[in-house]
Formats: structure tokens, sequence, C-alpha cells
């Protein structure tokens, strides 16, 4: 049964005890996933493997961003390292690697790609130890190309490695932050059991990948060969790659007419902080109607950059990097701030806030290292109505966009998020009339794409052809209330844990869902987490009533569940308040479910769903796992399905309508096979 979520703190807060069982063994410096690995059998000259997401391009075309890289993983390189996974268990390395595999370098070792087409930069996905202590540390990654050394990369460890539970830590040694919340390993309240249970260190370390971009310096050739190697004598016990992408990286694009920054005092080299002559740049572009223009170069900058009215242009997120120290205040901001660090921010929706703002062609390098819920250090913040966000790169910092409304009409494309210690975005209160599109997110701390209606409800909003992948924590996309908002065409890829590939939650706060809510034409791979607040799996896409019932239209239409882990679809209430609110009038139509490790269904709350068109193969238990509200009644389930027919593959048989009870609280999973074409 549901365990009662312990109060969660600040920002959408997560379950209070969310993971995992702690991986036996697992120490610093010398992890070894306990993980079936084996050798590649991959040959010199092979066919280099194209993947989307970890799977065959063709399973989600239409679906997704569409991004300038090609993804190439690292398992199915040619490598003498060893292929760690699958496990889709937190807290192992494989569980948050895109596909749930990688390969994993000792030193001498290397792992080699065929370049599909022509490239001149490369993404390079990858994990190296912490230190004993924490904080991180740095490693060689040495570069070759057809057998040439080209250069050597500094890997680092100092943006992973937390620990321990929410809001976490750095410190791989550090008892409970919350003796005082429920948590599984011992399947107590350690503050309140005696004798005090046994907790190893470290505690649920978690957020092991890191990311780095290298331009080759020319431009190879499909079938050049990329090799990466772990040096002899390298610092790291061990390398994991995870992933390789490949990119024909556009000149610098240049803009004449324009207030540039260099003429402002500007440093493109990095080593004064140029925050000043931004402003002052700014300033003069609003004066006589110009844009701002960034030149190639590294901009250092410590705090955030005011902005209202203007455009700014950098000449390409590979070129132009504004970058910046995280800087501790003297003095709690009134927003209760400790730190500030480099961003771009409207002005606050209390003081009016910002419009016709039009930010392009750039990169945002963050220094944010910790998770402090309280702390204004995002990439993009405050309010910006009538404003752009278009091809930037944003890492390393908190959240990569948090937009505080009320605002309108803003539209975030083509832009790259990752690497965030939060979530990658978030419309956060009385965003309305705005748009995501073609935006691609790896590895966030939290949420991938997000809408949260707190206080003020948001409304017609719509998250378009995105690609998220490799949460660490909570969901891909998630919307928390609102009106009339629209999910569309997204593919999102292994959450790790706590959360789905899709979810509407009645919770955090939120105001209530009215109007519709449209799931149309996503995919997820591999979704769907072990919740061990509750300790049961999720569904790949999960609808939640927390705070209050959920009876707005939500309409799933189109989507794909692919290599779901659990459920492919879950409605559920919490225990608490199973007898207090319901979920009602959801519509899934021409949905296609290709493999999951227990249910097509699984209902965990009083309420209502309609299904046509719902296609499956590959369950791993029965169609429809029903518990209702758990009452059991004569006249069984709280919870009705409705065939409105077509439904193939079985899962849905006559016997299990309206509301037969077939309640396994915890069904056995059974892995599916690989996902193919229908």
């Amino acid at each position: 049964m549901f365990r009662t979520i312990m109060p969660a703190r600040g920002r959408p807060g997560r379950p209070a005890a969310t993971a995992a069982a702690l991986a036996a063994g697992l120490t610093l410096l010398v992890v070894t996933p306990s993980v079936a690995v084996a050798r590649p059998t991959a040959s010199p000259g092979a066919t280099p493997v194209v993947t989307r997401a970890a799977l065959d391009p063709a399973l989600v075309a239409g679906r997704g961003a569409n991004v300038g890289f090609v993804e190439q993983e690292a398992e199915n390189a040619r490598t003498n390292g060893e292929i760690i996974g699958p496990d889709r268990t937190a807290y192992t390395l494989p569980s948050e690697a895109s596909g749930r595999r990688a390969v994993r370098l000792t030193p001498g070792e290397y792992v080699e790609f065929v370049l599909p087409s022509a490239a001149n930069g490369i993404t390079v996905r990858y994990s190296i130890p912490d230190a004993p202590q924490g904080g991180g540390i740095t490693a060689p990654l040495r570069v070759a190309v057809n057998g040439k050394h080209l250069r050597t990369m500094t890997l680092t460890s100092q943006y992973s490695w937390l620990y321990n539970q929410y809001p976490f830590t750095n410190d791989p040694q550090a008892g409970l932050l919350h003796p005082d919340w429920w948590i599984t390993e011992c399947q107590c309240v350690p503050a309140a059991t005696t004798p005090y249970p046994s907790i190893s260190t470290p505690f649920r370390p978690t957020h092991f990948y890191d990311e780095q971009r290298l331009l080759l310096g020319r431009t190879y050739r499909a079938g050049d060969r990329i090799r990466l190697t772990a040096p002899p004598g390298s610092p790291a016990a061990w390398t994991v790659i995870d992933l390789l992408d490949s990119e024909l990286v556009a000149p610098p694009r240049v803009r004449l007419l324009a207030a540039n920054v260099l003429a402002f005092g500007a440093d493109p080299t990095g080593r004064r902080d140029s925050a000043d002559a931004l402003d002052k740049a700014i300033a003069f572009a609003r004066r006589t109607h110009l844009k701002v223009y960034l030149p190639p170069g590294t901009y250092q900058v410590n705090r955030h950059v005011i902005v209202d009215d203007v455009t700014i242009e950098g000449a390409g997120n590979w070129h132009t990097i504004i970058k910046g120290r995280e800087v501790a205040l003297p003095t709690p901001a009134p927003d209760g701030s400790v730190h500030t660090g480099v961003g771009f921010y409207g002005r606050d929706a209390a003081d009016g806030g910002s419009r016709n703002v039009h930010l392009s062609g750039f990169a945002i390098e963050g220094d944010v290292r910790e998770r402090i819920d309280t702390d204004q250090v995002n990439a993009i913040g405050g309010a910006m109505s009538d404003s752009t966000i278009d091809g930037l790169y944003l890492h390393h910092t908190k959240v990569g966009v948090w937009f505080d409304g009320p605002m309108r009409n803003v539209r975030v494309t083509n832009t790259i998020i990752v690497d965030q210690i939060a979530d990658a975005l978030n419309f956060h209160t009385g965003v309305t009339d705005s748009v995501v599109a073609h935006t691609f997110v790896r590895n966030t701390g939290d949420d991938g794409l997000a809408m949260w209606s707190e206080k003020t409800a948001n409304a017609r909003n719509t998250f378009d052809h995105n690609t998220v992948q490799s949460p660490t924590l909570a969901n891909g996309i998630a919307i928390y209330g609102g009106t009339d908002t629209t999910v569309s065409h997204n593919l999102v890829a292994d959450p790790v844990r706590e959360g789905s590939g899709l979810h509407a939650g009645s919770r955090f706060g939120a105001e209530p869902f009215t109007g519709y809510l449209r799931f149309t034409g996503n995919t997820t791979a591999r979704a769907g987490t072990y919740e061990l607040n509750w300790n049961i799996g999720l569904g790949a896409i999960w609808v939640f009533a927390l705070d209050r019932s959920i009876d707005a239209a939500i309409e799933v239409t189109g989507d794909a569940y692919l290599d779901s882990t659990y459920n492919a679809i879950m409605l559920v209430s919490d225990w608490p308040v199973k007898d207090l609110y319901s979920i009602t009038d959801v519509r899934f139509r021409d949905v296609r479910v290709d493999g999951t490790g227990t249910s097509v269904v699984s209902a965990r709350a009083a309420g209502s769903a309609s299904f046509a068109n719902v296609d499956a193969r590959n369950v791993g238990a029965v169609g429809v796992n029903n518990c209702g509200s758990f009452h059991f009644t004569p006249a069984g389930s709280e919870f009705t399905l409705t065939d409105l027919g077509g439904n193939d593959g079985g899962w849905l048989a006559p016997w299990l309508l309206p509301n037969t009870i077939t309640c396994d609280d915890r069904p056995p999973v059974s892995p599916p096979p690989p996902p193919a074409q229908w």
C-alpha cells in the first residue's frame, strides 16, 4: 500500500523517501556496478550505428527535437573496455546512461566511433569518479582521429556526484539529511527507530554524468574514426563513456550593424569580468534601436544581466560562451538567494516584468554544484513576455530556464539544456500562450520540462517536438495543473527515479486542471521508475491526484510507450487521500504499447478511463492491474474501464470490464524484448 509522503521542501518537492535500495558495495573511486559486462563484437571499419535516445531512428521518426548533431552510443562502438548494463536500478552507472548501457574504460583502454557524416565538433558524455571526500576530480581523455592524436580533453566530476536525501549534498560521507523522514533502506523512520539503523555511506549516490564539447579544428569526413582513450596513468580509476554526439558546426555568425560588446570593454578571453560591459552595450542598444552582438569568445559574467526590450545575439553557441562563477552573497537576498551567478533575467513580474527580449546564438556555462532551491542561479530567469529564446546552449546552472509569471507569449526553440542540478525548463505561475519546441534536454536533476501552476494557473501552453533524456530525478515532461495544455510529438527516454516519461500531477499546491490536457503523438522509451515511497513501479505516463481530483478532459492520442520498465499507463491517488480524490474523463486513443515489465494499465484510484485503438504487445503481466481505491467492494473496483473498440493484443479482455478487481499490489516484472517496428 501507499505510504504517506513526508512534507516536501521548497520548489516542486520530491517525496522525502525516494530511492531504490542503495547498491551494496558502491564506493567512490572504485565503483564497479553490479551489472552484466560484455565484450563488444564490432570490428574496425564497422558501419556506424546512429540512434536517437538509444533507439532505431525509424521508431521515433517525426518525434523529438530536430538537432544539429548525430548520436552514437558507446556500447555500439569498437572498444577494448567493458560494456556495462543494462540496468535500471537507481544509483548505478548504467541506470543513468542513455539506453541504460555504457562503456567502462580503465587506464589504457579506448572506445572508437566511426563518423556517420562530416563533423568538426564532438560532444562526449562521460562519468569519472568523485574525490574520496567529494568535490570531484579531473582526468585526461585523449582524442585521436584516424590513429593520430588530436588533443587531450580534461574531464571533471566537479559538477557530478550528489548524495543523500533531497536537496542532496556533495559530501559522500554525510549522515542522513532528514533522519525524521521514512526511508526504504530500513523501512523505517530512523529518528524514531531503536536501535538507530545503520545507514551505509555514500548514501544514494546519483547524478554521475557530465558532458563536454570539443571543436576538432577541421572538418572530418564520414568514415573517419574518433578514438577516445583513458590514458595510462590517469588519476581516474575508471572512465565511463556513454555516447558521442558529432556535428558539423557552422562558422561564426557576424553581425556588423550592432552594439558590439567589445566596443564597451567586454573581454573575449574571459580573464576580466564583462558584466558591466554587457550592461553598457544593452543600454546603448536600447537607445539606438540596435541589436547587441557578442563576437566569438568566452566572456566572464558572475551575476545576473537584466534584459528588457533588447535583442542579444552571439556568433553561435559553439563560438560565443558566457561563463561565470557561483558567487556567495554577503547577506541573503530578499528572495532567499544566498548565491548569485551567470544568468540573463527579465525583471520580476511584480515589477511589471520584461518584454520584447530576444536571446540567440550563445552558450551559458554556469558553476552550480549543489542544489539550493532558494538560489536564483538559473541560466534564464525572471519574467519575459513577447520574447524568444533560440539556439542557446545552457550548461551547469541550477535550472536552464525558469520563468516566474505572470507573463505571456514566450517561445523557447532550438535550445540545448544539459547537466542541470534541477529542472531544464519550468513555466511557473501564470505563464500563458507560450511554446517550447525543438529543444533538447539531457541529464537534469529534476523534471526535464515542466509547467507548474502554483497560485496562478498557466494557460494555453505547448511543449512540442522536444527530446528529454535521462532525468536523474522525477519526470521527463511534467504538467502540474493549468488550462488548455498541449504536449505533442516529444521523445522522452530513461527517467531514473521517482518519475515517469509523461506526468500530469495535481500536486505541489498547483491550481486545478481545467479545459483540456492533450498528450498527442509522443514517444517514451524505457520509462516508468520505481517509486520507493510506495514500493511500486510507475507508468510511462502517470496521472496523479494528490491535492485534488482530476476531472478535466485528459486526452492521450497517438502516443507510443516503448519498453516500459513497469506499467505503460498509471492512474493513481495517494493512500491518505484515496477516498477524497478521483481521476475521471481520461481518454486513450490510437496508442501503441510495445513492451511492459508489468501491465498496460495500472489503476490505483477511483475514477474512469476509456480506450479506443490501444494496441499492446509483449506485456509482462496482466493487461490491467485494477486496484481502484483498495476497497474491493462486491460491485467491483472503484475504477471503471470503457472499451470503445479496436484495442488489439488481448490486453483488454471482456472479463476485465468495466471494473473487475485484478489487484496485484506488486506484480512480478518481466523485462520485454527491445521495441521494433509495429
